[in-house]
């Protein structure tokens, strides 16, 4: 039986990056941050902010979830509102369906003050913040697949272990053609996300674009599925979202 090396990066206290200093625990909010009214709490607030089991819920939809598709909040110590996309940091939580229009819904709604029953300080470019967040984390994800073996770059050599069943994840460029990825694919049904575009999948694999890229089974493909459907849902629009099947 092949054995697949499965390697874990130590996940980050703080978005910008898989590992950081305890310093970084903040950021800088200075010129950056709007501070918010607290409106009245209602009575489940408490509930949302519960953090057993393996489900979490939404503090706009108020579904119920599994904490790998969500994003997690908690008030730093100025009372800022911080991304924690590791779910580690301390402090009890405020969960977010991975999507945009729930982000705009949230902000929108003070929803942050509301369940955290507080004046909190929320960062004016907040979407902006968890988007690039959430793209370095799948580059470095990425990046340790290269370095341990486990994903290679190319039309030929993704076709090669696509036809030998060794790609559990197919990675394509966001700016890729998509006849080419149905070339690739054959009709073969294998995950794929798009993350990236063409020079930034490049760049990871040392070469001018990367734009069909086979990741194998393993811990580190996992990692990569989960922050790449994150991000897609931190890109899209209220107008993605109302799209058919958005």
């Amino acid at each position: 039986m092949r054995r697949t090396a499965a390697l874990s990066p130590t996940h980050n206290e703080y978005p910008d990056r898989l590992t950081a200093p305890a310093a970084a625990l903040t950021p800088p909010l200075a010129g950056t941050a709007l501070s918010v009214p607290v409106p009245a709490a209602e009575d489940d607030d408490a509930d949302m902010m519960e953090e057993h089991g393996p489900l979490r819920r939404c503090i706009v939809t108020r579904e119920r979830q599994s904490p790998s598709v969500m994003i997690r909040f908690v008030l730093g110590p100025d009372r800022a509102i911080v991304p924690d996309l590791s779910a580690k940091l301390p402090g009890r939580g405020m969960w977010l369906s991975a999507r945009r229009d729930v982000l705009d819904t949230a902000l929108a709604r003070k929803a942050f003050a509301r369940v955290a029953r507080t004046e909190v300080l929320v960062p004016v470019e907040l979407p902006s913040i968890i988007e690039a967040a959430l793209k370095r984390r799948v580059i470095e994800i990425l990046g340790m697949t290269r370095r341990a073996g486990q994903a290679v770059s190319g039309f030929t050599k993704a076709r090669e272990w696509l036809v030998a069943d060794r790609a559990a994840v197919v990675v394509q460029a966001s700016d890729g053609s998509p006849d080419e990825r149905a070339r690739l694919l054959n009709g073969r049904v294998v995950p794929v996300v798009t993350p990236l575009p063409a020079v930034a999948l490049g760049q990871i694999f040392g070469r001018d674009q990367a734009v069909h890229i086979a990741v194998s089974a393993g811990r580190l493909a996992t990692m990569l599925l989960t922050e790449s459907e994150r991000l897609a849902g931190m890109s899209r629009t209220r107008a993605d979202a109302d799209q058919p099947g958005g």
